[in-house]
């Protein structure tokens, strides 16, 4: 997939372009890309994606973000997106005239332009899909979807995760919710405890899901390795920082420096503060029992 920043930097081509945060690329987002690549296929023209970076309401509300750009882009790709044009998202975009986003979009010379129902774009959200017009007569607007009565959006994504719920986020993502980082040094008090864990760092607004969870884990020679994984502040040591910290099952080796993507399947228990470190070691064998039946079960 071909990746630009600007809309300036790619071909003078046709497309259809489809326009959005795409913020997880959700269930909903995968049924807008469908139309999008229907459209392009039609009229024989690459389909692009034109997104923000970072989605618009972790600026303009503070959320966090589900998938980082690289995530982002990684799922684009894999739902076959043929190009995507990551604009910066910055004060002073979002400030900018509804008539100046119009004057981008044309530089793509759309046949299609293709938005989820609730899109509006430009300084106060003045715009709406009947702007689009101006750029193209062929304006398809996709309904938000729904699953057994739920709407698909990244807000009840990020609900769910914010409750540990991975299940429920995964049956709104239609797949399991991810995260990747990079393994840094930590306190080593796993390795102490005799369950040595991989201290990765996710971008700062990275959505993750509090609490200990089975998960599975790729990186340079891991292919769905099993493992457990904890999300939380360390209340039994005293933590102040959030942590994401990431126990392999009997894996011997060196991480350090190392890109994980971590993959959360189930939720095994919330975050405890115990009454010293034999009884979080006594607990962290329950975990592991109980990842390694989750992982094994598909569940």
């Amino acid at each position: 997939m071909k990746t630009f920043v600007s809309p300036t930097q790619r071909p003078d081509t046709e497309t259809v372009v489809a326009i959005g945060s795409f913020d997880g690329v959700h269930l909903g987002h995968q049924a807008l890309i469908a139309q999008l690549r229907a459209r392009a296929r039609r009229h024989r023209v690459p389909s692009v994606v034109y997104t923000f970076d970072p989605p618009t309401r972790v600026l303009t509300q503070g959320v966090e973000f589900l998938s980082t750009l690289p995530e982002k882009l990684d799922l684009l790709d894999r739902y076959g997106v043929d190009e995507t044009v990551a604009v910066p998202f910055t004060a002073e975009f979002a400030s900018r005239p509804k008539e100046a986003f119009l004057d981008d979009l044309r530089l793509l010379r759309p046949r299609t332009i293709v938005v989820g129902e609730d899109f509006h774009f430009g300084r106060g959200r003045a715009g709406t899909a009947e702007d689009l017009r101006l750029v193209t007569p062929e304006v398809l607007v996709v309904p938000i979807h729904g699953l057994s009565g739920e709407d698909i959006k990244s807000t009840r994504v990020r609900a769910y995760l914010r409750t540990g719920d991975v299940s429920g986020a995964r049956r709104l993502l239609g797949r399991r919710y991810e995260a990747q980082g990079v393994v840094v040094q930590g306190d080593q008090l796993g390795r102490t405890l005799g369950w040595p864990t991989a201290n990765i760092q996710v971008p700062d607004g990275k959505a993750l899901p509090l609490g200990v969870f089975a998960v599975t884990v790729c990186g340079e020679d891991l292919d769905g390795h099993p493992g457990m994984a904890n999300v939380g502040f360390r209340p039994t040591v005293d933590g102040r920082a959030r942590r994401f910290e990431v126990h392999l099952f009997d894996y011997q080796g060196d991480l350090y420096g190392q890109e994980l993507q971590v993959k959360f399947y189930s939720h095994l228990r919330g975050e405890q503060k115990f009454s010293g470190l034999e009884a979080l070691k006594a607990q962290l064998h329950e975990d592991a029992r109980a990842a390694r039946a989750a992982l094994s079960e598909g569940v």
